[in-house]
């Protein structure tokens, strides 16, 4: 029985993303009390104060679907050294209106990969300084800025080989991070 609902969001909405190749990969690694919850983020609409009082379907799916979770992780690509504007979107769709946002207290991690030498590393950064703001606990180590090389991923889509022992390692931080900070209802 899952004790731990994790959203997990994605920040990229392309089908074969690394990103998504990524999130479908680490769930795999986490311990049977936990259970991920993929959030889907591409129906929603431009964030618009003046819809606050008449929330779109989605905005009010996702609002539920993080306020039921535990926990969140985010797994985002970088878009010209920053997080994707669909992520900042139902960030944003999440947080409104002022006063009711879904984010509070719930206990986080941030990944993301990369063809680039640096990975997610600016990306990652801005989305801490948004999630900080949101009053979302971030797990700060390790950090993971992960490139796009080959075997980063098995024949199956599972971590390979060569990494699989520091993604183990991460998941038990996460792990950890998230069964001291979560709030149970």
């Amino acid at each position: 029985m899952s004790l731990y609902q994790v959203a997990i969001i994605v920040g990229s909405l392309r089908k074969d993303s690394f990103n998504r190749k990524l999130a479908e990969a680490i769930i795999k690694l986490a311990p049977p009390e936990f259970s991920f919850k993929h959030i889907e983020i591409g129906d929603l609409p431009l964030y618009n104060q003046d819809d606050d009082g008449a929330q779109a379907e989605q905005v009010r799916r996702l609002k539920t679907d993080i306020a039921d979770s535990q926990a969140v992780l985010f797994i985002t690509p970088e878009y010209n050294r920053s997080i994707p504007g669909v992520l900042k979107n139902a960030i944003d769709h999440a947080s409104r209106p002022y006063g009711q946002s879904v984010w509070a207290g719930k206990p986080g991690a941030v990944l993301g990969v990369s063809v680039g030498a640096i990975g997610t590393a600016l990306a990652q950064q801005h989305l801490r300084n948004v999630l900080a703001y949101l009053d979302v606990p971030l797990l700060a180590q390790p950090e993971m800025f992960i490139q796009a090389k080959e075997g980063l991923f098995d024949e199956h889509g599972a971590i390979g080989a060569a990494s699989l022992g520091f993604f183990q390692g991460w998941m038990q931080h996460y792990v950890d991070w998230v069964k001291k900070h979560a709030i149970h209802a």
